[in-house]
C-alpha cells in the first residue's frame, strides 16, 4: 500500500489494532485474518499469430459464511498480495453490512484496452473454465462480480461458461451476479456502489453534534465535494449527490487531469461532454488545475477518491484541505498516510463501509436468482388492490376524495430498483448507526475505520464460536 508495507499487511495492521479493543482471543483474530485459499493461475491465449501466457488468481479469504463473494479486476496491477488485500477487506464489507458471504476477490494482470473484445471473451472464459476446474465458482461456493475494469459484458461470459459447464443446475444464474438486466441481472446494481456512497455519507452528515466537531453543519444540502473518479462509481456517486442531496460538485479528477469551478459544475452535462470530447478538460466554466491528483488538495467539505489505491500517500497527504474523506475506492488511502490526515483531524468513512453499496445489491440479486423470480412480482397487484380498497373505503366514510395522483402514489408496489434502493438504503444507514453506536462506547476509539473493523470482527468471531470451532 505504501513502499513501506504490502496492501495485505497494512490491512492485517487495521485488523490487529481494531482487534485491541476487543476481547477476542488472539489465536480466533489470526484465523480471521488469514486467507483460506489462493489460487493463482496460468493459461494461453491466442493473441493475433501469437499466444500470450495470462496471469491470474482467485482468493477466497474467509469460509465462516458460504459463498464467498467478491469481484474479479482487470488491471495490469493485479498481483497477489493485491487480490489478498482485496478480498480480506470483502470479508470485513460483508460482515459489516450483514450480508451474510464470506471474502473473495479475483484479478487478470491485463490491461482490457489493449485487447479486442474477442480476445478478451476468450481471456474470460478461459479464466471462468479454470475456476470451474478448481471448484472456485458456483451459487453456494464464490459468486464473482464486476471490478475494476470489468462490468456486465464478462459478467454474462462467466454466466455462459459456467452454465455450459454445469448444465441442468437449477440455480447456475446465481453463480455471478453484476449481470446485464436481461441476463437474470437486477435493476440498480449498476448505480448500487456510487448511490451507496451517497446514501453513507448522507447518513454520516445527518448527526449535527458529530458535524459540529469538524466544523460543518447538518446535512448535505449546499456542500462543497470534490470527486476523483468519473467511472461508474465516481459518477454515480457525484449526479446522485447532486441531483438528490443537492451537494455542490466543486471540482472532478480523472485521468487525463484536473477541473475546478467555484460555482460548482453540472456533472450530467460534464459527462456528455466527455463522452463527446474524450476529456473532461476544456468543460465551459472550469479552470484545469493540474493532473489527476490535483483535485485531491482543494478546499472542501467532502472528498471521494473514487478512483485506484494508493492516491494520498505520505507525500500528499499533509496537503489535504476535506473535512470529510469518503473512500469510494478501495485503499485509496495508504496505512502511513491515515494517521497524518486523523490528526488534522479529517473524518474518514473507510472503503469497505463506504462502497459496500456493490456487494449489497449483488446480494439481492444472487437473492432473486436464487428465488427464481423478480422482487415485486407476487405482491405488488395485490397490494395495489388491497390499498385501493382501503382508500375507497376512507373516501366513503370521510366524503373527501383523493386525487388520481395521489391515489396512485398511495396505492402503487414498488418498483424493483425502487425495493432494490430502499433495502440499500436501509443497509447502509443501520451500518453506520452500529459504526458511530461503537464509538459512542469506546470512548478510547478515534476514528470510524477502527469502530468499523471492531463491529466486523465482533460479527465474524460469533460466526466461528457458534460453528464450533472456538469455544
Amino acid at each position: 500500500m505504501s513502499g513501506h508495507i504490502s496492501f495485505f499487511k497494512s490491512v492485517e495492521n487495521y485488523v490487529d489494532k481494531a482487534a485491541s479493543f476487543t476481547d477476542i482471543p488472539r489465536g480466533l483474530v489470526e484465523q480471521i485474518k488469514a486467507c483460506n485459499l489462493v489460487l493463482q493461475i496460468r493459461f494461453p491465449v491466442r493473441v493475433g499469430n501469437d499466444y500470450e501466457v495470462i496471469e491470474a488468481y482467485r482468493v477466497q479469504h474467509s469460509h465462516h459464511r458460504l459463498p464467498t463473494k467478491g469481484g474479479i479486476r482487470y488491471a495490469e496491477s493485479v498481483d497477489q498480495d493485491e487480490v489478498m488485500a482485496l478480498a480480506a477487506l470483502m470479508t470485513y464489507k460483508c460482515a459489516l453490512v450483514d450480508v451474510p458471504f464470506g471474502g473473495a476477490k479475483g484479478g487478470i494482470k491485463i490491461n482490457p484496452a489493449k485487447y479486442t473484445v474477442e480476445q478478451l471473451q476468450n481471456i474470460t472464459r478461459r479464466y471462468t473454465t479454470e475456476l470451474i476446474k478448481k471448484n472456485f465458482i458456483g451459487p453456494g461456493i464464490d459468486v464473482p462480480a464486476p471490478d475494476y475494469g470489468t462490468g456486465p459484458r464478462e459478467m454474462a461470459w462467466i454466466l455462459d461458461t459456467y452454465q455450459a459447464f454445469r448444465h441442468g443446475e437449477i440455480d447456475s444464474i446465481g453463480c455471478v451476479t453484476g449481470k446485464p438486466v436481461t441476463q437474470n441481472g437486477i435493476r440498480g446494481r449498476a448505480e448500487a456502489t456510487g448511490r451507496g456512497v451517497f446514501y453513507g455519507l448522507r447518513e454520516c452528515l445527518s448527526h449535527a453534534e458529530d458535524m459540529a466537531k469538524i466544523g460543518l453543519t447538518k446535512g448535505m444540502a449546499g456542500k462543497t465535494m470534490v470527486v476523483q473518479g468519473l467511472g461508474n462509481v465516481g459518477s454515480n456517486t457525484a449526479l446522485i449527490s447532486q441531483q438528490e442531496g443537492d451537494a455542490k460538485i466543486i471540482g472532478i479528477a480523472e485521468r487525463e487531469g484536473s477541473i475546478y469551478s467555484a460555482n460548482g459544475i453540472n456533472v450530467e452535462k460534464l459527462m456528455a461532454f466527455r463522452k463527446e470530447t474524450g476529456s473532461i478538460i476544456g468543460f465551459p466554466g472550469t479552470e484545469h488545475i493540474g493532473d489527476a491528483s490535483a483535485a485531491l488538495e482543494l478546499e472542501c467539505d467532502i472528498l471521494v477518491p473514487a478512483a485506484l489505491e494508493n492516491q494520498i500517500t505520505l507525500k500528499n497527504a499533509d496537503r489535504i484541505k476535506a473535512k470529510i474523506i469518503a473512500e469510494a475506492a478501495n485503499g485509496p488511502i495508504t496505512a502511513d498516510a491515515d494517521p497524518i490526515l486523523l490528526k488534522k483531524g479529517v473524518l474518514i468513512l473507510p472503503d469497505f463501509y463506504i462502497n459496500a453499496g456493490g456487494v449489497t445489491v449483488s446480494y439481492f440479486e444472487w437473492l432473486k436468482n436464487l428465488s427464481h423470480h423478480r422482487f415485486g412480482r407476487l405482491e405488488n397487484r395485490f397490494q395495489n388492490e388491497a390499498f385501493t380498497g382501503i382508500l375507497n373505503k376512507v373516501e366513503e366514510m370521510t366524503g373527501k376524495t383523493i386525487n388520481a395522483r395521489e391515489k396512485d402514489f398511495l396505492t402503487r408496489g414498488g418498483t424493483e430498483v425502487e425495493l432494490v434502493n430502499s433495502g440499500l438504503q436501509d443497509t447502509m444507514v443501520v451500518a453506520y448507526q452500529q459504526i458511530r453506536e461503537t464509538l459512542l462506547q469506546h470512548s478510547d476509539i478515534q476514528d470510524v475505520r477502527t469502530a468499523a473493523f471492531v463491529c466486523s470482527l465482533k460479527k465474524i468471531a460469533s460466526d466461528y464460536v457458534s460453528m464450533g470451532i472456538f469455544p
